[in-house]
């Protein structure tokens, strides 16, 4: 998923059974408007499964990789490639192999016309493709916009290594899927060296953390190692390991950001790491499954902060920072305009992925969970304060929870207007709404604290394109968009970028938030104008390419404005000096003219915009019109249900919040049930309404996973699991000790708690 400019929002899900369809397969591909709320589905030609992304510096999005052409039930598809271990087509789902895949899509917007072949993916991989296949692999833009695409699987399953273990610098002459090379994007001649990181961290490296630091080089976390790395002499240069046995790789899969760059810490990038899992090694088993019931596991909610290029002389180190206030796997990190990171989604308990089997349990039948490996979804969100005191950094007060559960393939992304997009969830190997946690297709918008303000600036003037260094550019703030003294608003404004990436897997690729310089003068009329600097002369801090501009004022950001950083093409990127900026002038007698308070408050017991409480609207999957797929989580969207309360419904529309209003809870169920049929519900339903349901049924973790080719279906009951939706009247999913592990190995014997060991070999 990913923002495609100041309209539209993109998704791609796996190739599987999605109703909505497209040139007579079903969709996997969809385009979202910000506006109408409408989506509209897009052919995409290979199977996206799993695949990384990066921005271009034109504003284009291109995808790296995916899986193999799948058909029902996540089988191989119909046409097999040589050795019969992947296939490159699929007769019923019309997928080819996307494992090389390069897709590159141009963001439209409604002005222009959507049926032309300009506004489409394209997906040719016989034209475009990288040198080998690759699943799950990393991807981060250069300071010149080419991109680096790092490791991944050949093939793939839970984690990518054999068991026993075997040599992993040998693995391609021994029947391993690892891919321990890198290559870029656009092709380079030369075929992909190996990098000895992914060597050294093999069987717990898919999605690598990565980071372009202001040197040019790279930082790369996988499994309990860090590096820097110069990819152009393709030299590793050692940092500390992740303290406490924590991982943060999928399927661990931790909630990683950096944090805002901002003058105050003199743009120097510092990297927070929090939640994942300090499972054992052993724990995560092989391609197949891991070897724990993982689900019993609970999540860490460690959280550590590094700086990999200190400027005062002393050596990178983790340092500890406050815990999170709950365990999180697949949690994920929310740059917001204001400079505070959001985190949301995620589960209590368990890893990211599914299966049919563990070591410790034979069955799917006996399964906790159907195939999801994970439990106790955690629906309330929280905010971590990257300037606040150490012991004070996390908060979640006022929040309300969903009551969707957001575990393997959610995902989340900014929006223009500073709300959050949330959608997704489906820890099943093909669309299956029979089971604990099924394919959901209802998304939600999160409104973080800022949207209590009656008032948000609305500033004029901001550019559409930015620069490396160069001459300052001057933004107006009328009275008119906030309160009190004007000295005060002056000095709390600021202007951001923000970069909302290509987000999967709870992962958000090429996500930043650069704070730039300024200074202001007050006028005599209440308006305020910041003088602005220029981008830091160095493309490294923020690469070239598309961003969010916010002006802030007392915390509370304006509308995004979309702009371009960079000359919008791939190549070294001018730069000048860095801008200079006059100074301050205030003037203690001008104020602002706004009615009532342009800053956070503790409004009313109701929540939602207007209020204290940050709110969860949900987006309806009906069809109206038609049905359209919002892709990577398999979401069908058609009208949106904003759960807006009292407070929100006295507000008069305003371009400051374009959502429309709706509806409470009682509107919701009504039309979640005239659309879908009802049902009774019970507080630990991981939806507000039943979504279509389909028959066909998960069979495999995926379609290089030979071991687990046997059909299943979910029993109507199943170990006492209720009839229909597979929920359990015995259990509840959303509690944090939801079940009794299976036996197994004990602390003692080794799976049930102690210090994760590095895989080094």
């Amino acid at each position: 998923m990913f923002l495609g400019n100041e309209e539209k929002v993109y998704f791609l899900d796996k190739a599987e059974g999605n109703a909505a369809q497209v040139n007579g397969h079903p969709a996997w591909g969809a385009v979202w408007d910000f506006k109408t709320h409408q989506a509209t589905v897009m052919d995409v030609r290979t199977n996206v499964f799993c695949s990384s992304g990066m921005h271009l510096p034109n504003g284009s999005y291109v995808t790296f990789g995916g899986n193999g052409a799948v058909g029902r039930g996540g089988n191989l598809g119909s046409q097999l490639n040589p050795g019969g271990y992947s296939a490159s087509w699929d007769a019923d789902y019309q997928d080819f192999d996307g494992t090389r895949a390069m897709r590159i899509l141009n963001p439209c917007r409604s002005s222009d016309n959507f049926n032309d072949a300009s506004c489409q993916w394209f997906d040719e991989p016989t034209i475009l493709s990288m040198k080998t296949s690759r699943w799950y692999s990393a991807a981060e833009a250069l300071g010149d916009g080419s991109v680096v695409i790092i490791g991944g699987f050949v093939n793939g399953g839970y984690v990518n290594r054999n068991y026993p273990i075997q040599d992993p610098a040998t693995f391609d002459t021994q029947g391993g899927a690892a891919n321990p090379t890198y290559e870029y994007y656009p092709p380079r001649a030369a075929d992909p060296p190996k990098l000895q990181f992914l060597v050294d961290t093999s069987g717990l490296n898919a999605y690598a953390h990565t980071f372009l630091m202001p040197s040019g080089k790279i930082f790369l976390q996988a499994n309990l190692s860090t590096i820097l790395w110069d990819d152009g002499a393709n030299i590793e240069t050692p940092l500390p390991p992740m303290p406490n046995g924590v991982a943060r790789v999928y399927p661990a899969s931790g909630a990683v950001a950096m944090l805002p760059l901002t003058p105050a810490n003199n743009y120097n990038p510092t990297i927070l790491f929090c939640g994942g899992s300090n499972m054992p090694a052993d724990a995560y088993g092989n391609y197949s499954y891991p070897f724990i019931n993982t689900w019993t596991y609970p999540a860490s909610n460690d959280c550590q902060r590094i700086t990999p290029e200190p400027t005062d002389g002393t050596a990178p180190a983790y340092v500890q920072d406050d815990d999170m206030l709950e365990g999180r796997t697949m949690g994920q990190f929310i740059l917001l305009p204001d400079g505070k990171m959001l985190v949301i989604n995620g589960g209590l308990n368990g890893t990211a992925g599914y299966a049919q089997a563990t070591l410790l349990t034979a069955s799917y039948a006996d399964m906790g969970f159907g195939e999801s490996l994970a439990s106790g979804p955690v629906g309330t969100p929280a905010i971590y304060d990257p300037t606040a005191a150490a012991g004070s950094r996390w908060s979640n007060k006022g929040f309300s929870a969903s009551n969707i559960a957001r575990l393997y393939h959610s995902s989340a992304i900014l929006l223009p207007d500073g709300s959050v997009l949330v959608a997704g969830s489906n820890p099943n190997v093909d669309v299956n709404m029979t089971t604990v946690f099924p394919t959901t297709y209802d998304s939600e918008i999160f409104y973080p604290p800022y949207f209590s303000a009656s008032t948000r600036p609305a500033p004029t003037g901001m550019p559409s394109t930015l620069s490396y260094g160069g001459n300052s550019f001057d933004v107006t703030i009328p009275g008119s968009s906030y309160s009190g003294s004007a000295n005060d608003a002056a000095d709390s404004a600021s202007v951001t970028l923000v970069r909302g990436g290509f987000t999967t897997h709870a992962m958000n690729m090429g996500q930043r938030h650069l704070q730039l310089n300024n200074t202001y003068t007050v006028n005599s009329d209440g308006s305020i104008t910041l003088h602005v600097a220029q981008l830091p002369p160095n493309a490294n801090l923020f690469q070239p390419g598309p961003a969010l501009m916010f002006v802030n004022v007392h915390g509370i950001p304006s509308n995004g404005k979309y702009v371009i950083i960079g000359s919008g093409q791939i190549g070294p990127q001018p730069t000048a000096a860095a801008s200079v900026l006059p100074a301050n002038v205030r003037l203690a007698s001008a104020s602002g003219s706004a009615s009532g308070s342009n800053t956070p408050g503790n409004g009313d017991a109701a929540g939602g915009p207007g209020s204290g409480k940050s709110n969860m609207g949900l987006i309806i999957g009906i069809a109206v019109g038609g049905v359209a797929l919002l892709a990577l989580l398999g979401a069908v969207i058609g009208v949106c249900i904003a759960r807006r309360k009292r407070a929100r419904a006295r507000l008069a529309p305003s371009a400051a919040y374009p959502m429309t209003s709706a509806g409470g809870v009682g509107a919701l169920a009504g039309v979640g049930g005239a659309a879908m049929g009802a049902r009774a519900m019970r507080s630990s339903d991981s939806s507000a309404f039943v979504p279509l349901q389909q028959d066909n049924h998960s069979q495999a973790w995926n379609a290089s996973t030979a071991s687990l080719n046997a059909p299943y279906k979910d029993a109507d009951n199943m170990n006492g699991r209720g009839s229909g939706m597979g929920m359990s009247m015995e259990y509840d999913p959303y509690a944090s000790n939801p079940m009794p592990p299976h036996g197994g190995p004990t602390a003692g014997g080794g799976y049930g708690g102690g210090q994760q060991q590095q895989y080094r070999y």
